[in-house]
């Protein structure tokens, strides 16, 4: 993704923190035909040692989990807290409207996973990750409704070989900081996000009173 310097972060923490506040994720392979392929699913993040892995999954009639076995390289968009901002934020009225955003793109090599046995693995980390007493309830349903439910998906693990991270909250425009956080931090839940996100930044220290 375009990357212009100040928006780029190089803090790895700043994209796991993405990452896992939200995992609800868009998976993009090149179809038979050659053109961009998307599905939008929630991806679990393990963490081994420097390496990144994404564990999830599509129903088996998605040809998806087909495109990544025919072509493992593919690309995962994860995105953050975004929200309009209004011109009204700078002192001066030379200024227009822009859209501020947080993202993280990475490139990924992709293994399937095919197993029942490692597909309920999958499945409990992905329980773990959104409802953890469900897990109880998924146990209880049995074996038979289990295996049955486990044929109708394709696992993935999606290794991780590059990884962009674009924090993206107006840090070259100083003079609009204090404003922002004010507008932000008074609006809806995207707004109230990215005026945390400015506080972790450390945005606001430097931001001149109006």
């Amino acid at each position: 993704m375009y990357q212009p310097p100040h928006f780029k972060s190089g803090d790895h923490a700043h994209a796991l923190k993405l990452m896992r506040d939200h995992p609800f994720a868009s998976l993009i392979s090149a179809d038979d035909t050659g053109l961009p392929f998307v599905s939008h699913v929630p991806l679990h993040l393990n963490e081994q040692g420097d390496q990144l892995l994404l564990l999830g999954h599509c129903a088996k009639p998605n040809p998806h989990w087909r495109y990544l076995k025919a072509r493992p390289q593919a690309v995962v968009t994860f995105l953050g807290p975004h929200a309009y901002l209004s011109p009204q934020v700078y002192p001066d009225l030379a200024r227009v409207p822009t859209w501020n955003y947080l993202a993280v793109h990475c490139t990924v090599q992709a293994s399937l996973i095919e197993e029942p046995d490692q597909k309920d693995r999958l499945l409990k980390q992905l329980i773990a990750d959104h409802e953890p007493a469900y897990a109880l309830q998924w146990q209880a349903l049995g074996s038979e409704f289990a295996q049955k439910m486990l044929a109708g998906i394709v696992g993935f693990e999606l290794r991780v070989t590059e990884l962009q991270c674009k924090l993206k909250i107006n840090q070259h425009r100083p003079e609009s900081h204090a404003a922002m956080q004010a507008m932000y931090g008074s609006g809806n839940d995207n707004e109230r996000a990215l005026a945390a996100w400015m506080e972790r930044l450390g945005m606001l220290a430097a931001a001149p009173q109006r």
